[in-house]
């Protein structure tokens, strides 16, 4: 048992009341189980390498000189323009990559930049349940509050197999929840652990009541690749909207990269200078040769039918998943 500390070495409370996160559970009960090797699905861990392109691109970044030293802290400039190239097809206008686009040390430290760049003591912040566990530390390091709005499963969803889809917001909970001290709002869409995409309808509403209210939308859209159905950008519904979103994205996911950690913010200038201030203060920059990789990735993913192919290959797995627990 651990010595107790003196009353001037205790940690910060911020830190001292941390539980157990939710992934060592999971890994330390999979690494406990007799029966060996065992599939962890507790964990978004790909047990593959990212495509030939990407792993090449990396592997040519790490012979150049300038891939090797700092970054600028907002990102480096390939890997923005090919953000917003990407990404303006989606949006009503063609994005900025230098004003509306800031590279973060994998989407966690983004969604933590978004935080601190915006949350004070005190400061409420409304997530729907269940949800990805890192949010909690990333709301209550800056002494933000957390205000739970549960997602609803289907009534009959114990008895029989249901889609993500029929999980739903229960709006008179969510604007109920919502008090003079709330600042922001997190959406993830697709969902983790649920799956579920928001529909174009949810995601208008939930729009409409945070204009209404100037709650500012953390928009985690880290799966934005992977989806089956249509899928609907928060921050393109309208210009009101936009206003007040932040739109998160990973490399890690989309290339199957977790390890790179190299992840993107977007949104309206008059908010992402804050992110990017947040995080110049936290990481300064993020790593230079991954960054390049995956602005090539961008750059070449469409070429290489990339993006269709990681749908089409994910969708066999579910489905060989599916076969083999209906067999059992």
């Amino acid at each position: 048992m651990a010595a107790e500390l003196p009353a001037k070495l205790k940690p910060a409370a911020r830190v001292a009341g941390q539980r157990q996160d939710v992934w060592s559970i999971i890994n330390e009960a999979a690494a406990a189980s007799p029966k060996q090797p065992i599939v962890n699905m507790g964990q978004g861990f790909f047990g593959y390498n990212p495509p030939p392109f990407i792993i090449n691109a990396a592997k040519d970044a790490l012979n150049r000189v300038d891939c090797n030293q700092y970054s600028p802290t907002k990102g480096r400039p390939r890997l923005k323009r090919a953000i917003a190239d990407a990404y303006t097809p989606f949006w009503s206008h063609k994005l900025d990559p230098d004003a509306e686009v800031t590279i973060t040390t994998g989407a966690n430290e983004g969604m933590l930049s978004a935080f601190m760049a915006f949350i004070e003591p005190g400061d409420e912040v409304i997530i729907f349940e269940p949800f990805f566990d890192q949010y909690i530390s990333n709301i209550e390091m800056p002494g933000g509050k957390i205000v739970c709005v549960p997602l609803a499963p289907p009534k009959d969803g114990a008895r029989r197999t249901c889609s993500s889809a029929e999980w739903t917001v229960d709006f008179e909970k969510m604007e109920k929840a919502i008090t003079p001290k709330t600042k922001m709002i997190v959406i993830n869409t697709p969902h983790n652990p649920v799956g579920k995409v928001f529909s174009k309808e949810e995601l208008q509403r939930i729009g409409d009541i945070c204009v209404k209210n100037e709650i500012i939308i953390l928009s985690d859209e880290v799966y934005d690749r992977l989806y089956y159905v249509p899928f609907t950008r928060i921050a393109t519904l309208s210009p009101e909207i936009e206003r007040l979103t932040l739109t998160v994205g990973s490399a890690g996911k989309n290339f199957y990269a977790t390890g790179w950690r190299v992840g993107w913010l977007m949104g309206p200038p008059h908010l992402i200078k804050y992110v990017s201030a947040a995080h110049t203060r936290i990481c300064y920059s993020s790593v230079s040769p991954l960054q390049e990789a995956c602005a090539v990735g961008f750059e070449q993913a469409e070429e290489e039918g990339f993006w269709d192919e990681t749908v089409r290959d994910m969708r066999g797995k579910m489905a060989r998943f599916n076969e083999s627990q209906d067999a059992g």
